[in-house]
């Protein structure tokens, strides 16, 4: 690898990569952490995996799964155990050779670890050193751990998801773990800015994992603070647009369309064959609509269950409403629009052969992402960065490995 600012052959990168030179340490587990480095990555940033010798990355699974081949991608693996003295060392050695520092471990792991602030910026003050934790690093719950179903509870996220008289849900995907590594990778580039603007100097990111699904919660916060509102859960509708909601077709699927504002309920009421509907008192407008939405759901319900979905999403779209079918992981990649815009790409790799996964997002012009190879096996960088970085010799790194610290 290259010193920071600089772009070398070996490293396969080009000066269209965005973040080309700049080197990141995943230091980080179980998903936020990991995937905001992963996004780095695919923008041209060096990153290295820092893993346990003996199990790896969380997201391995013992080996190299689905989930780790896609946010494994595009960095180099070193095994080395931070739970032993001499591990701890060698990060500390690693770190002034890093533009960026991820990690997501609970503070009092942290610091057994020494990898608090006070630790690693003494070691290289250029360092942007994140730290993407359950609670953060301050205040009363900062030593509890977490992980997305955790952060999704304790952020309101869970209350509000569901339908109104069942339990509340979690989401099906590890929407809070993303949310939090976009938002960390934002803030990444950011501190990166602020330092190569001019001021020459890294910083510390603190990043709570509920607090990215928190600024997600649209108006609640506001809501409740001036009129004491508490949003509760409504199942597929919104609070504040009618229409807006999910309904049956006439060959079993569901379709989801967004009619909230009155010109779009207008079109609605057209391509329903019942203009008449926006001229009703209970829908001629936002407020009406939200207050008469008992009686409007079931009309649009009945249009509905009389088409395909094929048929009401033509429709629809023809009007210029928005709408979709409710879409499985197998209808969208075999979908048209999904495939031109290149939302997957295929990953060639010697073990999988063609490797399936979401595409660096999002799409830029000048300096697009890539995916240079898919997750790797364990360990398979620590020679080379240990002895190419650090310069251990041979000897060196053979008995770090028999005594299970690389």
């Amino acid at each position: 690898m290259s010193a920071p600012g600089t772009v070398t052959k070996e490293d396969n990168h080009t000066m269209s990569d965005a973040l080309a030179g700049i080197r990141v340490l995943d230091a980080a587990t179980v998903l936020a952490g990991p995937v905001s480095a992963t996004i780095l990555g695919d923008f041209g940033a060096d990153v290295v995996k820092i893993e346990d010798p003996t199990v790896g990355d969380f997201t391995r699974s013992g080996g190299r799964s689905p989930g780790w081949l896609q946010e494994g991608r595009n960095k180099k693996s070193v095994a080395l155990d931070l739970r032993t003295r001499e591990g701890q060392d060698l990060l500390h050695r690693l770190v002034p050779h890093f533009d960026v520092v991820v990690t997501n471990f609970r503070p009092p792991t942290l610091e057994r670890y020494r990898m608090m602030p006070a630790d690693l910026q003494p070691l290289n003050p250029r360092a942007v050193l994140l730290y993407l934790t359950g609670f953060g690093l301050t205040g009363p719950y900062r030593d509890r751990g977490a992980f997305d179903r955790i952060a999704s509870a304790y952020s309101g996220l869970t209350y509000v998801t569901g339908e109104p008289e069942r339990p509340p849900v979690r989401s099906g995907y590890s929407v809070i773990d993303y949310m939090s590594a976009y938002l960390a990778a934002f803030s990444v580039v950011s501190a990166l800015y602020h330092r190569d603007l001019g001021s020459g100097s890294g910083q510390v990111i603190d990043l709570a994992l509920y607090e990215a699904a928190l600024r997600s919660s649209e108006d609640s916060v506001t809501a409740y603070g001036l009129e004491g509102q508490v949003r509760e859960r409504l199942g597929n509708k919104n609070p504040a647009i009618v229409p807006a909601s999910d309904f049956v077709t006439s060959d079993g699927r569901r379709v989801s369309l967004h009619a909230g504002t009155d010109s779009l309920f207008r079109r609605l009421s057209a391509v329903m064959n019942q203009p008449e509907l926006a001229d009703d008192p209970r829908f001629a407008d936002r407020a009406a609509r939200i207050r008469h939405q008992d009686e409007l759901y079931p009309l649009i319900g009945e249009w509905v269950s009389r088409l395909s979905a094929d048929e009401v999403v033509k429709l629809l779209s023809d009007a210029d409403i928005p709408a979709s079918p409710i879409m499985s992981v197998a209808d969208l990649m075999n979908d048209p629009h999904c495939r031109a815009r290149g939302s997957v790409v295929t990953v060639p790799d010697d073990e999988f052969g063609e490797v399936p996964m979401v595409a660096p997002l999002p799409h830029l012009s000048a300096t697009p992402g890539a995916v240079r190879w898919a997750g790797t096996t364990l360990g398979a960088h620590t020679e080379e960065i240990l002895g190419g970085l650090l310069g251990l010799s041979g000897a060196e790194l053979a008995s770090l490995r028999d005594r299970g610290v690389v």
